[in-house]
């Protein structure tokens, strides 16, 4: 586990007790300002533009001066509710854009390598090996639940990054999982509708009281 990081038993939150100084460094150093934090509420199901499929962003769009605001938002909204992945349409913005950070260290998945702080815009997953498996999942739009859904464990995501440049990252385990839940967001869908048996999706409280297993 890093240091001011620890898993707070939901599967797709981490609460920061530090303060996130590299991914502030990086924003600062590439728009070149200091500025008060914007914490944007995050949505929650129910809310109609969750299931809306998100716009791409265009050339000139993702080089505005808007897009990079909104960059900077919601890096402090991530770490501000203490989640490892969050989607613009979360926090009221229908477009294909999405941040992910995955501290690395000891978790209940394994010790997983670290995901430096990454902006996704326009995303596109290729599944490379078809073969799933499951993990709980919880969502900051869906509050006080979890559910146990199994995808793909061999992706492919292409994708372009906030100053335009075109990326590509191989992800395979839990980060796979992780990169399809969050972009899920971007075409109108949420981990609930992934649950094959939804005698598997509990509330938190009552997932840690009675261990709850797949």
């Amino acid at each position: 586990m890093v240091a001011g990081a620890r898993y707070d038993g939901n599967d797709f939150m981490v609460q920061l007790t530090n303060s996130p100084v590299a991914p502030v460094r990086k924003f600062r150093a590439l728009f070149g300002t200091l500025r008060s934090m914007a914490i944007r509420r995050i949505i929650r199901m129910g809310h109609p533009l969750l299931r809306e499929t998100a716009r791409e962003l265009t050339t000139d769009e993702i080089a505005s001066a808007e897009i990079k605001r909104l960059i900077a938002d919601m890096t402090d909204t991530l770490h501000d509710y203490g989640g490892i992945g969050l989607a613009a349409p979360q926090i009221g913005e229908s477009i294909r854009l999405a941040i992910i950070e995955i501290p690395g260290g000891e978790t209940r998945y394994g010790d997983l390598a670290p995901l430096s702080f990454s902006v996704f815009i326009n995303p596109r997953i290729e599944i490379v090996d078809p073969a799933t498996a499951g993990y709980w999942e919880g969502c900051l739009s869906v509050p006080g639940l979890r559910g146990f859904v199994e995808r793909p464990q061999h992706i492919k995501v292409r994708y372009l990054d906030e100053k335009g440049d075109e990326l590509e990252l191989e992800l395979t385990g839990f980060p796979a999982t992780v990169f399809q839940h969050e972009f899920d967001h971007l075409d109108g869908k949420l981990y609930i509708d992934r649950i094959s048996d939804m005698r598997l999706l509990a509330f938190d409280k009552e997932f840690e009281q009675h261990q709850l297993m797949s």
